[in-house]
């Protein structure tokens, strides 16, 4: 079975790019984004510097995270190993510039779905070469089948001693490297500055080493590059994923708990019939799940094409799965609402369960979504799950703690009270304990120290004091008129959490 690959020769290569202007003429590849690039790293100290090239590009991986997360198959893996994309069948949901731990994955300005370098494959299906191998003038890029031991791919993979880029991610990618330099592959070894030699680094990512053990970009880590290095030249890379995201995962932990609360109260036997948990409590997690659809399908690039998702599903995507779960949940809370509004304590009971499972699925699927993104380490956290576990319960008591003088004057309970200071004081827990841990690998422990001591720690601290500990603090000590102010504290806090998460985790380069 043939298996196509890359073999860089990376002791050839002059850094003309040449490469990158003929995969722009053949690919039609819009202005501002590229499929395959020349990446420049300067390592040394002035006198004795040298400049180091990598041409970076997808890695076509064997163990592809971007088909996996695809929610409608528009990223597929041929039987020759090459990942291909169907831009006619793109959403532009931007999950797999998330999952792609090479940050090899674009939007495209004109069609507005994702691309990427998918190895010419409409001249590799004429048996022609990839564009770029053709017009290298060194020889440095090969091309062909890594199983047969004729073709040169197969004879430079059993001549010479060979790298890939980010093993650690175990994609097992089939782009390997001969003679690159370790600062220029790996993307944390170089510092990247604002400014590179031919460009902007305006609304990329942030961070690298100094290539000596200090620090920058804020993170720690022993780096294998003995002299300083700095990328002298990159391709920015903007974050996928901002504020709509950050709020998708606030109101969906809403409009989960607003239902969730009441239908375990209903459970065990607690009166419910008040106008605040039998009226608001259902029109408020109707409300939220209806605003948590609209951001989902505000953040594609297609919108028009979000239905597509319940009808051509690809099942091992957590995007899709997600999909379905919300789905379902609106199915059984339109019911539940109504029967609440109605007082229909038979439906009430009958629905009671379904509104339970649903309602943490719906809450937690993110965290096995968040888990298929395998460039953001952060985002591998086995915390997360225990994290929207507490958000739910925590966002819903304190939407009722804010909204309940509005409902008839029927205030919260002490014991609720008792119950959101205990919650929130785990959330602040688990936040501090998370950030003391150790981290799996140097890109959560950059994101992590970039959530936590760098540019995002004004989010996060302000979470955590003024969005957990403070409203906790106030529901403990103060009277019930202070709950409202709680309540609104907390909500707050979540937001500002769940908005240091997705930017930290975007933090670090991976290119």
């Amino acid at each position: 079975m043939t298996r196509l690959a890359w073999v860089i020769d990376q002791t050839k290569c002059i850094g003309c790019h040449a490469c990158t202007t003929s995969c722009k003429s053949e690919n039609d590849v819009a202005l501002g984004v590229f499929r395959t690039w020349v990446k420049n790293v300067d390592v040394g100290t002035f006198p004795d510097v040298r400049r180091h090239f990598a041409v970076l590009r997808c890695n076509h991986c064997e163990d592809a995270p971007c088909v996996e997360i695809c929610p409608v198959t528009a990223m597929y893996q041929r039987p020759d190993g090459l990942v291909d994309f169907d831009e006619s069948l793109c959403i532009g949901c931007k999950a797999c510039m998330q999952a792609c731990p090479y940050d090899a994955i674009y939007m495209d300005p004109d069609s507005n779905t994702a691309e990427k370098c998918n190895f010419c494959s409409h001249r590799v299906d004429q048996g022609l070469l990839p564009a770029c191998v053709v017009v290298c003038p060194v020889e440095a890029l090969l091309f062909g089948d890594m199983d047969d031991p004729t073709s040169k791919v197969g004879q430079a993979l059993a001549g010479h001693r060979v790298t890939v880029r980010r093993p650690e991610q175990r994609t097992r990618p089939k782009a390997f490297y001969i003679g690159a330099h370790e600062a220029a592959l790996d993307p944390l070894a170089a510092r990247h500055d604002e400014m590179y030699m031919w460009a902007d680094n305006v609304g990329g990512q942030r961070g690298g080493g100094t290539g000596n053990g200090r620090t920058n970009g804020g993170h720690s880590r022993k780096l294998p590059v003995a002299p300083p290095a700095r990328v002298a030249y990159d391709i920015p890379k903007p974050r996928p994923w901002g504020w709509k995201v950050s709020s998708y995962i606030w109101t969906k932990s809403l409009a989960a708990g607003a239902a969730l609360v009441p239908a375990l109260m209903h459970i065990t036997g607690l009166e419910t019939s008040g106008r605040l948990f039998g009226r608001v409590a259902p029109a408020l997690a109707l409300l939220f799940l209806a605003l948590t659809g609209v951001l989902l399908v505000a953040d594609l690039k297609r919108p028009e094409r979000f239905w597509t998702i319940l009808v051509r599903p690809q099942w091992r995507s957590w995007l899709a799965r997600g999909a379905f779960v919300i789905t379902a949940y609106a199915a059984v809370l339109v019911p539940w609402a109504w029967a609440s509004w109605t007082g229909r304590e038979a439906l009430l009971h009958a629905l009671a369960w379904p509104v339970v499972v649903l309602a943490l699925l719906t809450a937690l699927y993110t965290a096995a979504l968040f888990g298929q993104c395998e460039g953001r380490d952060l985002w591998q956290s086995r915390w997360l799950v225990l994290h929207l576990a507490l958000h739910a319960p925590v966002a819903a008591l304190a939407a009722f703690a804010l909204l309940a003088p509005l409902a008839g004057g029927n205030v919260l309970t002490i014991s609720m009270g008792e119950a959101a200071t205990a919650l929130l004081l785990l959330s602040a827990l688990l936040a501090t304990g998370e950030a003391l841990q150790g981290h799996k690998s140097p890109n959560a422990a950059a994101a992590a120290s970039a959530q936590w001591r760098g540019r995002y720690a004004p989010l996060q601290w302000t979470a955590v004091l003024g969005g957990a500990l403070l409203p906790a603090a106030l529901l403990a000590a103060g009277p019930v008129s202070l709950y409202p102010l709680a309540g609104a504290l907390a909500l707050a806090g979540q937001w500002l959490q769940a908005h240091a998460l997705v930017l930290a985790g975007q933090n670090p380069p991976i290119s």
